[in-house]
């Protein structure tokens, strides 16, 4: 065990890549008939999204097309004596989606882009605490035959990278699966951010406890001492912090913040109370909105200022901007017909991986990155280090 512990962290070039992470999914068929291993379909699933696939047809129709030389490289095994390796028919893709253990599947493909992560963002790790938001979608095409619809919770980094994924049981809700979510990510010393929903004393006590870990938490009336509380303190007689403005999707949106030390707040581990304003005003028709929130958080003045708070709070917002929008635009995936077994959280899943692996290619248009992609069966591979 000594030995282990004192040796070298793994060279870029040793650690695992893509295809050792996708081998460790179990496989969900039997053994008799099986003629394509798990990591041969779940990387031509994977290409065929990095190359713009929507659906399970859309995987099969790439996967057809892709060369010899693509599938070998990709771990085909089944070969015809004249052309080499053979794709998987349609019917193979859609068993092994739906089917396939989406807890080890989110875990291979999050472990992947995290440790790629790390690597592509050295002077994040070291200058500033590392950045977790955490938030939910419902896959709203998804709808099963007892009118149930997908509901998937998500782990983001500050590089637009979902490290985690669980979905949410359809007899509960979100906070049940807060804590098995994050149970698996390195969270020392980092911030995590979620809404209200989450803003629950065992999340709390969770992070700062037994994950050493920070987190903002915004408070509505879920709380409603604590929300009544901080909405009473004397606000006026705070200095204003943080002010900032944006103006997007015909909005002109100045936030203004401040922040205080509140001693004996009634939530775990809580430090400072923060009053955020947002004034709207749509460019368009003039309309002007004023909004109060309230949010507490473990860090002290002294670890952060409020200029750094303030944007993590607006960082929060980059899952739903950076992910969950993304996949619905550009991957259309609210309006996927994709509702069986673990097929949708599945593609979901590969979305995040498409979407991860460009922008840790500095791709920030993810539409021009996957038709850049589509033009060439080699590039998926390339941008997937897949050798």
């Amino acid at each position: 065990m000594s030995q282990l512990a004192d040796a070298a962290p793994p060279t870029p070039d040793e650690r695992p890549g893509l295809l050792a992470r996708l081998a460790a999914v179990p496989d969900p068929r039997g053994p008799r008939g099986r003629r394509h291993p798990l990591v041969f379909v779940l990387a031509l699933a994977t290409c065929a999204v990095l190359a713009g696939a929507k659906s399970l047809a859309a995987i099969a129709e790439w996967a057809a097309d892709a060369p010899p030389t693509v599938l070998f490289r990709l771990g085909g095994t089944c070969r015809n004596p004249d052309t080499g390796p053979i794709a998987p028919t349609e019917a193979t893709t859609r068993r092994v989606l739906q089917r396939v253990d989406g807890d080890a599947l989110d875990a291979a493909i999050g472990a992947w882009l995290a440790e790629r992560g790390r690597t592509a963002d050295r002077t994040d790790a070291s200058s500033r605490r590392a950045a977790v938001a955490v938030d939910g979608k419902t896959v709203r095409g998804a709808q099963r035959a007892d009118g149930t619809q997908v509901h998937i919770l998500a782990a983001m980094n500050s590089q637009g990278l979902v490290l985690a994924q669980r979905e949410v049981d359809v007899k509960s809700n979100e906070i049940t699966a807060f804590r098995p979510l994050l149970a698996p990510l390195d969270l020392a010393d980092g911030v995590v951010t979620f809404d209200a929903m989450h803003t629950q004393v065992e999340h709390a006590r969770f992070l700062v406890e037994d994950r050493h870990a920070h987190y903002i938490a915004l408070v509505k009336g879920n709380h409603p001492t604590l929300h009544a509380q901080l909405k009473s303190l004397p606000w006026k007689n705070v200095p204003l912090m943080d002010k900032t403005r944006a103006t997007s999707h015909g909005r002109d949106e100045i936030r203004r913040m401040k922040a205080a030390t509140v001693t004996r707040l009634p939530f775990p581990h809580a430090e400072q109370a923060v009053q955020i304003i947002r004034r709207r005003r749509l460019v368009r028709t003039g309309k002007v909105t004023i909004e109060r929130l309230y949010a507490v958080t473990s860090l002290t003045m002294q670890q952060a200022t409020v200029p750094e708070i303030a944007r993590r709070v607006r960082e929060h917002r980059g899952i739903e901007n950076k992910v969950h929008y993304v996949r619905d635009v550009t991957f259309a995936e609210d309006a996927s017909r994709v509702r069986t077994g673990n097929a949708p959280r599945a593609m979901a899943t590969l979305r995040n991986l498409a979407i991860g692996a460009l922008r840790l290619t500095g791709c920030d248009n993810i539409a021009a990155g996957l038709r850049h992609h589509a033009r060439d069966t080699n590039r998926p591979l390339t941008t997937l280090g897949i050798t």
